[in-house]
């Protein structure tokens, strides 16, 4: 399912010179661009010198730490820029009717930079999300083995749930609104629910393979992961529902309803 209407590039554009004939061609490193800044041009880079037996080599010249926390500051700049002026753009007129080129332009830097941070028109999106996802899964493949396969998953998403309370406070109303673009696309809709469907598969696979059994002909971890799925879903539509959007709040109503679903099973069902 393409994401980028028509008339958007669906890959970064190239730009350039042609190589003379018979030169071989150079690899070369694009300057990373600042939103409405021309973009900064490289920097001579001097010869690495050997280490000292016994100490770490000297990062190569231009690439201190306190640079390279600079450069990745501004990338995050950068994607953020972008992210928010795509949700403005689709908010105010619609996910399918807003294309790349309006995104760039929004945030004055080029295509290619674009394609830098998101594969797709619909990965702005889809993206935003699949993190949280990735940390879950890398977390819950770090829990003690001998830990309980519900208790795993419960202490993985207190990883996920203490980065979103401890983070940026914007990112509750970037949050907020890719939620909003979400249900407002029939697209999207159907996209995030195949990436929740891949993770939940992610999911049963790892629970699996901790308890040694084959998730084909045994279906507990798939019930397991099921419970958890349900109690995080029912936490995040209940937030909605009242309008609850602050990331400290959100992951306290979520870990409350999923310590809820092991008094539930035990009570009710």
């Amino acid at each position: 399912m393409s994401a980028v209407p028509a008339g958007d590039p669906s890959s970064p554009e190239t730009g350039g010179a042609p190589a003379r004939a018979g030169a071989p061609a150079a690899p070369a490193q694009e300057p990373e661009e600042t939103p409405g800044q021309p973009p900064e041009q490289p920097r001579p880079q001097a010869p690495e010198r050997p280490a000292e037996p016994g100490q770490p080599p000297e990062p190569p010249a231009g690439r201190t730490p306190a640079l390279a926390g600079l450069r990745e500051r501004k990338k995050q700049r950068t994607r953020l820029a972008l992210l928010d002026a795509a949700l403005d753009l689709f908010l105010s007129q619609g996910y399918e009717e807003t294309t790349i080129d309006e995104i760039v332009a929004a945030v004055e830097v080029s295509q290619r930079t674009f394609f830098r941070y998101f594969a797709t028109k619909e990965d702005v999106i889809t993206g935003t999300l699949a993190e949280h996802d990735r940390v879950l899964k890398e977390a819950l493949a770090g829990r003690p083995a001998e830990e309980r396969p519900f208790t795993a998953l419960f202490e993985a998403l207190r990883v996920v749930l203490c980065a979103i309370a401890q983070g940026d406070p914007t990112d509750s109303a970037r949050f907020r609104r890719v939620r909003q673009v979400i249900e407002s696309t029939p697209t999207l809709v159907t996209a995030h629910m195949a990436a929740h469907s891949a993770t939940t598969d992610a999911l049963v696979a790892e629970i699996a393979r901790r308890e040694g059994v084959d998730p084909v002909a045994d279906l507990r971890p798939r019930f397991v992961v099921a419970f958890f799925m349900a109690a995080v879903k029912v936490a995040f539509e209940d937030c909605a529902r009242r309008d609850i959007w602050d990331a400290g709040t959100v992951a306290a109503r979520v870990e409350e309803a999923v310590a809820l679903i092991g008094r539930t099973v035990r009570d009710w069902v």
